[in-house]
């Protein structure tokens, strides 16, 4: 896999094997990216990192830190030698966990920016919800879902800024206004 923009724009990094994780496409990653603009300095939660091509990303393209939580043992040591391998320890963390249970052990963790690219097989609403409570003031998520999946657990403190399908995936951006 290969990082698209930013200092780190070309560095390649592994993924994991097997199926149990589906990195997101670089077209999808780079709209992605392109649409949440200058992150510079931002503090970034990777939930369901899988490959951990999302938090590369945001730290190539200045996020001040990551934090990337996957329950798969596999992805995650994929994701540790990979933070070896592109040093840029001081600015991911990656925590083996499930997203439910990291959630309810660190209560006062908030973030900027909100990526979350859960399995399409394992979309639970709940989760999705308790995801948007931890974004800080004014924060972004981003949800990519498969198509056509109707998202309509978040309520008037959560703003639609855009919804786009790309074929095997949508993303959704919200902005937290209260």
């Amino acid at each position: 896999m290969r990082i698209i923009a930013g200092q780190l724009g070309g560095r390649l990094f592994e993924a994991p094997s097997g199926h149990r994780t589906h990195p997101m496409a670089e077209k999808i990653r780079g709209a992605l990216f392109s649409a949440l603009g200058d992150i510079d300095g931002l503090t970034v939660l990777d939930a369901y990192t899988g490959s951990g091509a999302l938090g590369f990303e945001a730290v190539s393209r200045g996020a001040k830190h990551v934090t990337a939580v996957d329950i798969d043992k596999s992805a995650i040591t994929t994701v540790v030698n990979n933070i070896s391998e592109l040093e840029v320890e001081g600015h991911i963390k990656a925590i083996r966990a499930n997203i439910s249970g990291w959630l309810t052990t660190n209560p006062d963790a908030l973030f900027d920016i909100i990526l979350v690219d859960p399995p399409y097989d394992m979309v639970k609403e709940n989760v999705l919800q308790s995801l948007a409570e931890r974004l800080s003031p004014l924060g972004i998520i981003v949800y990519s879902l498969p198509p056509g999946y109707e998202l309509s657990l978040l309520d008037s403190r959560f703003k639609l800024l855009s919804s786009k399908s790309y074929g095997d995936a949508t993303l959704a951006f919200y902005r937290k206004i209260s």
